[in-house]
């Protein structure tokens, strides 16, 4: 497990997954091996793919954990790039599914930042056939460029954010400022103030939908204690099924299948 990022619930997850299904883990920052002194990221996957069975990495750029795997003997699973967070959305959808069966033909209302989280919302948005609501304020909305053919059918975009959630059934969000923009926190506290998920927007949402969050959450920000700690609720069962989703993932990525 390689980490560049600050980590809770995928390094827990991860450690705590491999070790209940036998396996052991290592623990690495850029700091612990020769990638902080200028080593080319295709040499250190090179060296390290021949020693371990799985490579798990959560970094910055998308780029970095695609020329790891290009060059890697054995899997490499991303554990979160400013991109995409697949690890975390995999854990949402069967969150929805273990509450609420199947996702295929539902809405899920994306609230905020058109961050990592809420490409990879668009990404399973086509793979699972449901219908994705965005709403983030001027300037920090999603890349033209950056949806992938297939996936705008199922994407639908609004000013007002009390629109997106209009009859969802999975309300979602995340903070305001992600890792690496800390410099833009009081810019972005003006720019959200509207984009709050409290119990008037989920009011509007569907009368049995859901609120999740990957955490860590700044109550009274992103979302009001009151939503975040309410009925609705069901991030913990979220944060908790990152461990079993990745349980899944990895036995699959060894072994091929999945077991009964």
């Amino acid at each position: 497990m390689v980490f560049e990022k600050q980590s809770t619930r995928t390094r827990v997850s991860f450690e705590a997954g491999i070790h209940q299904m036998g396996g052991s883990s290592i623990n690495l920052t850029r700091g612990d091996t020769q990638l902080g002194r200028g080593e080319p990221i295709e040499d250190v996957a090179r060296v390290i793919s021949r020693m371990v069975d799985l490579v798990m990495i959560r970094t910055y750029d998308q780029s970095i954990i695609e020329r790891f795997a290009d060059f890697s003997r054995v899997p490499v699973i991303n554990g979160l790039t400013d991109q995409y967070h697949p690890c975390q959305i995999l854990a949402d959808i069967y969150t929805f599914i273990e509450h609420r069966h199947s996702i295929e033909g539902r809405t899920v209302a994306w609230i905020g930042d058109a961050n990592n989280m809420c490409y990879t919302w668009l990404q399973a948005a086509r793979l699972f056939g449901f219908k994705l609501h965005v709403s983030a304020p001027s300037g920090y909305g999603l890349d033209p460029e950056r949806i992938a053919k297939g996936e705008e059918v199922h994407l639908s975009v609004f000013d007002d954010p009390m629109e997106a959630a209009h009859g969802a059934h999975l309300v979602t969000t995340d903070v305001w400022t992600s890792m690496g923009f800390e410099d833009e926190t009081d810019e972005r506290k003006k720019d959200f103030v509207d984009f709050q998920v409290d119990e008037e927007m989920m009011a509007l949402a569907d009368t049995d939908a859901l609120f999740m969050h990957c955490l860590p959450a700044h109550r009274g920000e992103e979302v009001s204690a009151e939503v975040l700690e309410g009925h609705q609720s069901v991030v913990w069962d979220e944060a908790e099924n990152r461990l079993h989703v990745q349980k899944a993932l990895m036995e699959y990525l060894l072994l091929g299948y999945q077991s009964a």
